[in-house]
């Protein structure tokens, strides 16, 4: 294995997940505020599950977005 081939790679899907939920996150609670589903105060649960194919890992974050 190169380890700064992989290193790099790994960086790269990460930054992408990070970036594109940041996103997706933020657009679906400034709709739900706009919409009235939301007062702007709650406390979110949210989750976030990775898994990757060919060594069986699954691994499942938890936490509370506030939104103030």
């Amino acid at each position: 294995m190169n380890e700064d081939v992989f290193n790099t790679s790994l960086r790269g899907f990460l930054k992408k997940v990070g970036i594109t939920s940041q996103r997706e996150i933020e657009k679906a609670v400034r709709e739900a505020v706009a919409d009235g589903r939301l007062k702007g105060n709650e406390k979110l649960p949210a989750k976030m599950v990775l898994t990757l194919g060919g060594v069986s890992l699954s691994h499942e974050v938890t936490a509370e977005i506030e939104l103030g």
